[in-house]
């Protein structure tokens, strides 16, 4: 048993003298540089999007129009009736059913408005 004990002990003992030479700066690159690179992966594949899908839902929402056909995160569907500050009229079915919803609770808007076509697509030059 003492035998095994010297072993261990002198094994990592011999470990612990053999330091790199001019580990400091570069030692510490090596290990900054594969972070960082993690960093630009998150950014580009997670938050980027992210803000991108953010940005455009709260365009979406400040664009808001009378008669604009609407989707909730509920999944109720109808007709922009009045839009307020915080809060959107809705009208839905048949029966003319309204319902005040907030403003953060439209998922989607499925009118296509002019001047948001126009601004995506551009112009044909015609000569």
């Amino acid at each position: 048993m003492n035998l095994l004990n010297f072993m261990a002990t002198s094994g990592t003992a011999a470990s612990a003298d053999q330091t790199p030479a001019g580990g400091g700066w570069l030692g510490m690159l090596t290990m900054l540089i594969p972070l960082a690179l993690m960093v630009l992966v998150f950014w580009f594949l997670i938050i980027r999007p992210e803000k991108k899908r953010s940005r455009e839902l709260q365009n979406m929402l400040d664009n808001l129009q009378v008669a604009d056909e609407v989707v909730t995160n509920g999944g109720i569907i109808g007709l922009v009736i009045s839009v307020q500050k915080d809060t959107v009229l809705i009208e839905t079915g048949s029966d003319r059913t309204k319902i005040r919803v907030l403003k953060s609770a439209i998922a989607k808007c499925n009118t296509t408005h002019d001047d948001v076509a126009a601004v995506s697509k551009p112009k044909k030059d015609i000569k």
